[in-house]
């Protein structure tokens, strides 16, 4: 059973799922970042592969990904930083990237790395459905990783359902089909969550974009069964005290 799988089982409510962008602020932030969200109570860590054209990404992501590729990382020295890093976090972890630098490295060559170093899933916006179904998810399987899906407001019930039966580990629920890290209209939000829970997918649902402090959080959890925060969290890392105060304060800020 995955280490998703192993959460959901324990855990079905109010789950954090923290982004971050590999070798963002600096080279050698992965690991440290990482460690202070476990430490501080996030549920899964989503690692953003930094990538030129980021299209479903705000300015702040945007941000963090052009600082990520001029700080020189690239998904080759994602994984030489993370080939030890299950010796102390033990949280899931999912990859988050475009597919055109996966292609570039090999899709099944990046799945048999990830599951090496012990990624646990995959997030890839832009590969469509059934290319995934057709050609792609022959290697995921393979390999041991889930792969998620994402869904709007926009998804028709039929097509929600197609993804989610695609999906392993969690739907991520988009709440809106904008670019990450506006203000939402959360009555809005929480009639789209709402309506995915009485579709009673197999999967578990956790929803972002704009989800940014302790009463977003609380109102994406009264209808998910947990939340996925980025931009906000990106945000703190600019703070100006060490990577671990930052992550420490703005977790104590969302979950207190």
């Amino acid at each position: 059973m995955s280490r998703i799988l192993k959460l959901f089982e324990t855990k079905c409510n109010n789950v954090l799922n923290i982004y971050c962008t590999a070798g963002y602020p600096k080279p050698d932030s992965t690991v440290p970042i990482m460690k202070a969200l476990q430490e501080n109570g996030a549920d899964i860590i989503e690692l953003g592969m930094p990538y030129s054209d980021p299209v479903a990404d705000g300015p702040v992501i945007q941000h963090s990904d052009d600082v990520a590729l001029k700080n020189g990382m690239t998904i080759q020295k994602l994984f030489e930083q993370l080939k030890n890093f299950r010796k102390e976090i033990h949280i899931p972890v999912v990859l988050m990237g475009y597919l055109n630098p996966v292609l570039q490295y090999g899709f099944e060559q990046f799945c048999a790395k990830a599951a090496e170093v012990g990624v646990d899933g995959l997030i890839i916006p832009d590969l469509p459905a059934y290319e995934f179904e057709n050609e792609y998810s022959i290697h995921t399987k393979k390999h041991g990783l889930d792969f998620i899906f994402l869904v709007t407001p926009e998804t028709s019930e039929e097509r929600v359902r197609k993804l989610d039966e695609l999906t392993s580990g969690f739907l991520y629920a988009v709440t809106s089909s904008s670019t990450t890290g506006g203000n939402k209209d959360f009555d809005t939000v929480s009639d789209y969550l709402q309506k995915l829970r009485s579709y009673n997918l197999k999967n578990p649902v956790l929803a972002g974009f704009g989800v940014k402090d302790k009463a977003t959080f609380r109102k994406v959890c009264e209808h998910a069964n947990g939340a996925i925060i980025g931009s906000a969290y990106i945000r703190a890392l600019q703070g100006d005290n060490s990577i671990e105060e930052n992550t420490q304060t703005f977790l104590k800020m969302v979950t207190a």
